[in-house]
């Protein structure tokens, strides 16, 4: 019989030494089980960058964990092959005699319904402990949603600063006299200024088997892991951290709505991926972007962009997650149908923003908020594309993307798909405003500058196809009366040219023509 009494199970997005489960865990008592059921890698066509980082990552935490005297019982993909994180248990159980388990509360609906199953289906006694990681726990979410008509992240981030104590003043006041720098950080990037690159790091021999073997043990994912210089240890997620503070949060607020060519990252962190594994907790992330403020290393609207980007967004997103259950994702408020075009598993389209945006995110398995909001997911909503088959793709292709982060941001956020359950307006947007955040519309063959004809940046006239078509759903939000007063304003030839126009283009995309091809610079 085993002289293991307990089994401390540890998920693939929880590798944190301070992680509740582990925080009393003895290495005389208790065994640690991790898994790498195959399932986890294909429920989505996920990214093959973001694969290799999960499996890395937990391996090397399964190693830290064995250095400091723990057995774990570890089921990888290819020795130990799992069906699912049941069938692990059920192995290890099995194996030890051993009949309680302690885990650490899952961060999605799907993963929490399995677990709850364990003590019917492994005959186990169940302790689940709450994911103290995060700064609130779930109830304070609750308690915020309770007799709001509106749930918008503003208020729940001013709570949490008020809570942490961060970036805030002895008497209850904000430092700089105000909860928000957002109007000072929408810049574009001006054309002699190029980012510096970010930190990346040299995969070791562990990471390096991963890399060589994951396009054939996963033919269905996706994206390239030529570019791979990913963090897989903490040690190695910390530098990135302070790499980040130092050389990039200085202008990271100015630009950190800007794209360009010159650069997928601009000045953004990539430590979302990590924050969202446990390499880097976000207290730490959070407390080093402030101490940098105070010691005059960083801007004020660039730490507080930051900060609210964790300690407001991420809190956020999460808390709406697990309030709304787990049917959030399944409505469809505009009826969006339309399938997924093919060019977005190629990148292969004559739009250079959606060609920039796209095929960065296959080429590193990354793409900063704006590309994701304001190109991809703008262009989403505009042609009304299927919300489930959106959602799929931004949980496999985003190396952050978990579903608890993941569907709020895109379902809610880009698509509007809830109805406005998250977002207070549809984020649309015509061409316009690309060309004002980026210097992709100078390299592209469409104008926006121009509404209608052969070279009319698309996004200009699909803009107003969408007011037009949802005009009873979105007529009467407030925060879009000045684009339905201007529709309402124009002639109606020129109504009549601007849906013509746009439904010119949809045909075409329906048709699967939106190939790029030099020796045809035109579509329309």
């Amino acid at each position: 019989m085993s002289h293991y009494s307990t089994i401390r199970f540890v998920l693939g997005d929880q590798l944190s030494r301070s992680l509740s489960s582990l925080s009393d865990a003895n290495p005389d008592h208790d065994l640690i089980v991790m898994a790498e059921p195959r399932c986890e890698a294909r429920y989505v066509a996920h990214h093959r960058q973001k694969i290799v980082l999960v499996l890395s990552a937990m391996r090397h935490f399964a190693a830290e964990l064995r250095e400091q005297g723990f057995t774990v019982e570890y089921f990888d993909y290819t020795h130990h092959p799992t069906d699912s994180f049941t069938d692990a248990l059920q192995l290890a159980v099995s194996k030890h005699d051993i009949s309680s388990v302690i885990i650490t509360e899952p961060g999605e609906w799907r993963v929490r319904r399995e677990i709850d199953r364990w003590p019917q289906e492994a005959n186990v006694s169940l302790t689940i402990r709450p994911d103290d990681r995060f700064f609130a726990p779930l109830s304070a979410f609750a308690d915020f949603a309770e007799g709001r008509k509106e749930l918008r992240m503003e208020y729940f981030y001013r709570g949490l600063r008020r809570d942490t104590g961060i970036l805030m003043e002895p008497d209850g006041t904000p430092v700089g006299g105000q909860w928000n720098f957002d109007h000072d950080n929408r810049k574009r990037l001006p054309d002699d200024v190029t980012p510096p690159a970010p930190k990346s790091f040299s995969p070791n021999d562990l990471t390096q088997k991963l890399l060589a073997t994951v396009t054939d043990d996963f033919p269905d994912a996706i994206g390239t892991v030529d570019t791979f210089g990913w963090a897989v240890t903490r040690q190695d997620a910390l530098e990135a951290l302070d790499h980040f503070i130092t050389h990039r949060l200085p202008k990271f607020g100015d630009y950190q709505d800007a794209m360009t060519v010159k650069s997928p990252t601009v000045y953004h962190s990539l430590i979302s991926p990590y924050i969202n594994v446990g390499l880097l907790l976000p207290d730490e992330v959070c407390r080093a972007a402030e101490r940098a403020y105070y010691d005059g290393m960083a801007p004020l609207n660039a730490v507080e962009g930051f900060i609210r980007q964790i300690l407001g967004w991420r809190e956020y997103v999460r808390g709406l997650y697990w309030f709304v259950g787990p049917d959030y994702g399944k409505d469809n408020y505009f009826k969006a149908e339309r399938p997924l075009p093919d060019f977005f598993w190629t990148g292969d389209v004559p739009m250079n923003c959606l060609h920039q945006a796209i095929g960065e995110t296959l080429e590193n398995a990354y793409g900063h908020h704006i590309q994701r909001l304001m190109v991809i997911g703008n262009f989403a909503l505009l042609t009304g594309l299927d919300p489930k088959e959106v959602c799929d793709w931004y949980l496999g292709v985003y190396i952050d993307a978990f579903e608890w982060v993941e569907l709020p941001n895109t379902f809610g956020m880009a698509l509007y798909a809830d109805g406005g359950v998250m977002a207070s307006k549809p984020y649309a947007a015509s061409g316009k405003y690309i060309d004002r955040m980026s210097d992709y519309c100078a390299e592209c063959q469409f104008s926006p500058r121009k509404n209608t004809g052969p070279d009319a940046c698309p996004f200009n006239a699909l803009y107003w196809h969408f007011l037009d078509r949802n005009a009873d759903k979105l007529g009467k939000n407030p925060r879009l009366g000045m684009p339905y007063r201007n529709w309402a304003r124009m002639k109606d030839d020129t109504k009549r040219d601007l849906i013509t126009q746009a439904d010119i283009f949809l045909r075409q995309l329906d048709g699967g023509k939106l190939i790029k091809r030099p020796e045809q610079p035109t579509l329309l």
